[in-house]
């Protein structure tokens, strides 16, 4: 039976399981699992429970079946990949213990800032972002360390609710398009507050160390 689900789209299945097709829910979960996976590793960043991240993220994947309409929604893809990441950002919001994203977060985000803001939001990665972390020196790692809380101050004193979760959300990679769609904002303004964002980051963190 998987073998013949296999040569229809996702938005053929959607249709068959809609007549009553049981088999395609199982189905359909099965070939999403490793797309929440990966969302839980970007979104682990913020905080959250990897594994909690990955039922939350099934739970997004269950509703994206249950609501996908094929005369609204461009494609099963793109409307599942849209309710996974808006399960788990809800999730990581209702559960954060701490006020603040992670120390380790605003210590990559300083130590490359000066590089990267720079950059569009095309040709800049987060994941390479922290990958370079394991690069710095000790003494590298340290001076950042200091300037941690200045940061931490300037993004709670300077950002709006709304500036702070775009600041969530790219952290983990998303472009502005995909923020935008996440937190139910338009391109526009989302696009105009992560500009923002880095303006003021720019001003919290030192040019010079």
């Amino acid at each position: 039976m998987k073998e013949e689900y296999q040569q229809h789209s996702d938005e053929e299945l959607m249709i068959y399981l809609r007549d009553g097709e049981t088999g395609i829910m199982d189905f359909i979960m099965d070939k999403y699992k490793n797309l929440v996976k990966s969302k839980a590793k970007s979104m682990y960043i913020l905080g959250a429970d990897r594994d909690d991240l990955i039922q939350e993220g099934m739970i997004g994947l269950f509703k994206a079946v249950r609501d996908f309409d094929s005369g609204r929604d461009a494609s099963f893809f793109t409307f599942a990949d849209l309710c996974i990441s808006r399960q788990m950002y809800t999730a990581v919001q209702a559960s954060r213990r701490q006020k603040h994203i992670p120390l380790n977060t605003y210590i990559s985000l300083y130590a490359t800032a000066k590089e990267d803001f720079s950059q569009s939001d095309e040709d800049r990665e987060l994941v390479n972002i922290l990958a370079r972390k394991s690069e710095q020196s000790p003494e590298e790692m340290l001076i950042d360390k200091e300037n941690v809380e200045q940061l931490e101050k300037a993004i709670e004193k300077e950002l709006s609710s709304f500036e702070k979760q775009v600041l969530d959300l790219y952290l983990t990679g998303m472009s502005y398009t995909q923020i935008a769609r996440v937190l139910g904002r338009d391109e526009k303004s989302t696009d105009n507050a992560l500009q923002r964002i880095k303006n003021k980051l720019r001003k919290a963190i030192p040019t010079e160390y």
